[in-house]
């Protein structure tokens, strides 16, 4: 079975991460991280950056989350409001503009001999902040059709439905069928 790196030093996501992909083994390099809004470009430069400390195959993701209010910011900067504003910052946001729509989204790059994303979205509201479980924005993320926010489900709850959840159920996709190219 081939080793594959998910550049990580959360263990959570990498939990979740394993659950899907018995075969991945974690990887807790730090990794520069240019600043963009498009994820994509983010996740490319972290890849090429991971290759120059090991050759192998990688996995890294960005989580964010885009404001409809804000025309898709803060995107990959989430990171950033969360340091300066925190959630009660981000809700008054979603207030002052009467806008609370918004989408929570993964994106898994993928190195083998190239570069492949993998993504997962859901579209929720922004609320007042909640209590609960949960890190960063996950107290004023609601996802459409649920009663409760990031922060007041369980771990397996939040799981079931993640954003992360669906990028790598399409990045497993993606990996039965290399396996099974090889085998023919």
């Amino acid at each position: 079975m081939k080793r594959i790196f998910f550049i990580t030093g959360n263990k959570n996501k990498f939990r979740e991460a394993k659950s899907i992909i018995p075969e991945l083994e974690q990887l807790d390099i730090d990794l520069p991280e240019i600043q963009s809004i498009d994820a994509k470009e983010i996740i490319r430069s972290k890849l090429l950056e991971a290759l120059k400390h090991k050759k192998a195959e990688f996995i890294v993701e960005d989580t964010s989350l885009y404001f409809d209010c804000l025309n898709g910011l803060p995107g990959p900067l989430i990171k950033w409001f969360m340091k300066t504003i925190g959630n009660e910052g981000l809700y008054k946001i979603a207030e002052t503009f009467g806008n609370y729509n918004a989408e929570a989204k993964t994106i898994i790059g993928y190195f083998k001999d190239n570069i492949y994303f993998f993504e997962g979205s859901i579209k929720g509201k922004i609320v007042a902040p909640s209590s609960g479980n949960g890190f960063g924005w996950d107290p004023i993320f609601k996802p459409e059709g649920s009663t409760k926010t990031f922060a007041e489900m369980t771990q397996e709850e939040k799981n079931s439905i993640s954003m992360r959840r669906i990028a790598l159920n399409k990045l497993k996709e993606f990996l039965d069928a290399d396996r099974k190219s090889y085998k023919h």
